[in-house]
């Protein structure tokens, strides 16, 4: 994006990224300000928040879908789970003793997991809540809890060819260029279960679309840099190509009306 001159990058962290979040929703719309977003800023936490601080969808303008990440349904080795369908089938013979790692109530993983046990008919799985991914991920590497949800990286791959974990399927809806071997929940008999995260780039709301639609194709010409596409899928994300502003706006629309019902059962 030579084209625009520097970038100043910003780390606005807190309250779960709503400080940084709300800063560009109430910013001025002159492009000059810009969010990199995801599942996380524009689908879970306005849905999973007790009080919202934004509206996910009429507070800003997308520009670009950047790309996606998906998880994994990972278990340990000692579990006699060889499939997707056998951990079902164990869950149900066995309620009460599978642990569930998950990084907090309200977080992908939490919801991710929760998704898998009332699609797969209600499993009785216990769910054990942790302090960030990392340690959920090391207890699972030394059988002190017998499954997580997962976020693929190259990292989470390796250990499954090392058959220190076992990758039953990933919560996509296709199979990923990284793990190519990992079926898919479709695939492995659980249709609905999807759980990816995608990342976006938005502006706040009224931005002209001229300058959208200039970020966009600037934004675009980075992403069919076959070296770029690279260095994304080496760093874990599916690069998503063509959607701009207008396709943005349907596809977080979809996702958050995907997730909807989902967060609103597990409030029940």
């Amino acid at each position: 994006m030579r084209q625009f001159g520097a970038f100043v990058v910003e780390n606005r962290s807190g309250a779960g990224t709503i400080i940084g979040t709300v800063e560009v929703a109430r910013g001025t719309p002159d492009g000059y300000l810009l969010l990199l977003g995801s599942t996380n800023t524009h689908v879970l936490q306005p849905l999973t928040a007790s009080t919202r601080s934004y509206d996910p969808l009429a507070d800003f303008a997308p520009i670009s879908i950047l790309g996606t990440t998906a998880t994994a349904i990972a278990v340990t080795p000692g579990l006699p789970a060889s499939s997707l369908q056998e951990l079902i089938a164990y869950a149900r013979g066995n309620p009460g003793k599978i642990a569930l790692g998950h990084s907090g109530p309200g977080t992908n993983t939490f919801l991710s997991g929760e998704m898998f046990k009332l699609l797969a008919g209600g499993l009785d799985i216990v769910s054990v809540p942790y302090k960030g991914a990392g340690p959920s991920f090391a207890d699972l590497l030394s059988g002190q809890i017998q499954m997580i949800v997962v976020n693929v990286t190259n990292q989470i791959t390796d250990f499954h060819a090392a058959g220190k974990i076992r990758l039953l399927a990933v919560n996509s809806t296709s199979r990923l260029r990284s793990a190519p071997d990992i079926p898919t929940t479709a695939e492995a008999g659980l249709p609905g279960m999807i759980s990816q995260t995608f990342y976006a780039t938005f502006a706040p709301a009224r931005t002209p679309d001229d300058i959208l639609m200039q970020i966009d194709r600037a934004t675009q010409d980075v992403m069919h840099d076959a070296e770029f596409q690279g260095r994304l899928s080496k760093a874990g994300f599916d690069p998503v190509l063509g959607l701009g502003p207008r396709e943005a706006v349907r596809y977080i629309a979809e996702e958050y009306a995907r997730w909807e019902p989902i967060v609103k059962k597990l409030a029940t």
